[in-house]
């Protein structure tokens, strides 16, 4: 049964196909959200070589595995970009007059809330609308900000990233956050179908705010994605659990193991997995199966490091002018600031 109301975040035409998942959180398609990942990662895990999409890593395990990654010593991207979102809140907020702030692959929002706060102050007021297909971390963000934060109106949507951002309203001044470099897990390919599809999303208001790691010394990387503790290798590893559990296959979880690499060329993370004996993999909901070989890699995520004044001058060609760049003393992290522009640059 649906709730009284949908929010106005929503696309009038579209609000149909989003259910209630929890109090102010709507989920796109309802329980549909399972059944499109199992379909997403066969298509993956039958490539040659074989890959998964990152987003699978985010049940409710991998998201609190992920929070405890986000306190590392190893991992200095959290607490980079938290400083300067500290630092810069205020600038940022001001430069960008809008109504609503929509995050992508929001988590538990413990670094939004300096800008969402800075909203506050300066508009008195506010919509906070996450997009994550965990429904976890949105309930934990949703309850956080609602204590500190009660001028600020909450509307989360449990969808990916391209069926959120297709049902919200052009004509709603907005500011998108996509941080913590989340953007380097994007392939070449997936990197510009993302930004076409947002682009064309986007209003004349709207505005993006994009969190992204420099390229620095390899030994830097590869420490920052594969910790003393073991935790990123626990994270990366219960992937398959994940997969387990929504598309019915039988992945031996005691046989796997975890390795990550810094590839200078590709200026890329690669985090994989191998099994140490081979496995007869089947997929029950969908009757698939293959074997996997002895050291065979499964390629999980990767995490790329950019160049951001490249990067500005690159995002100016799907129509996102570049207005700001927020960074630290050493520049290790940059938070771009871009304008949807009618009119994207032919060359810069």
């Amino acid at each position: 049964m649906k709730e009284e109301y949908t929010p106005l975040i929503l696309t009038a035409s579209r609000r149909d196909a989003w259910h209630p998942a929890a109090p102010l959180i709507w989920s796109f398609n309802g329980n549909a959200i399972p059944q499109t990942l199992s379909a997403s990662l066969l298509r993956t895990l039958f490539d040659q070589p074989r890959w998964l999409d990152a987003y699978l890593l985010y049940d409710e395990k991998g998201s609190q595995l992920f929070e405890r990654i986000c306190e590392l010593p190893e991992y200095y991207l959290t607490r980079t970009e938290d400083a300067i979102l500290a630092r810069r809140a205020p600038d940022i907020i001001a430069a960008a007059p809008v109504e609503v702030i929509v995050e992508l692959g929001a988590g538990s929002a413990k670094k939004t809330v300096h800008l969402l706060r800075e909203q506050v102050r300066q508009r008195r007021r506010g919509t906070f609308a996450p997009i994550d297909v965990s429904l976890a971390g949105m309930i934990a963000s949703r309850d956080a900000l609602r204590a500190q934060l009660p001028e600020l109106s909450f509307c989360g949507l449990q969808a990916r990233f391209e069926d959120g951002i297709a049902n919200i309203p052009k004509d709603i001044p907005k500011l998108f956050l996509f941080l913590g470099s989340t953007v380097g897990n994007l392939t070449r390919h997936e990197f510009v179908r993302f930004f076409e599809s947002l682009a064309n999303a986007m209003g004349a208001a709207d505005f993006l705010l994009l969190g992204v790691d420099s390229v620095k010394d390899t030994e830097i990387l590869e420490r920052a994605y594969d910790d003393s503790a073991g935790v990123t290798a626990e994270f990366i590893l219960n992937v398959f659990a994940h997969i387990n559990h929504i598309a019915g296959s039988n992945f031996d979880l005691s046989e796997l193991h975890y390795h990550s690499r810094y590839d200078s060329r590709l200026q890329q993370v690669e985090m994989s997995a191998t099994t140490a004996e081979p496995q007869e993999i089947h997929f029950s909901l969908s009757g698939a199966e293959f074997c996997w070989q002895r050291d065979e890699p499964i390629l999980v995520e990767i995490s790329r490091k950019f160049d951001a004044v490249k990067l500005q001058r690159q995002l100016a060609l799907f129509g996102l002018r570049p207005i700001a760049r927020f960074t630290d003393s050493a520049e290790w992290f940059s938070l771009l600031l871009f304008k949807k522009d009618g009119h994207p640059a032919l060359q810069r």
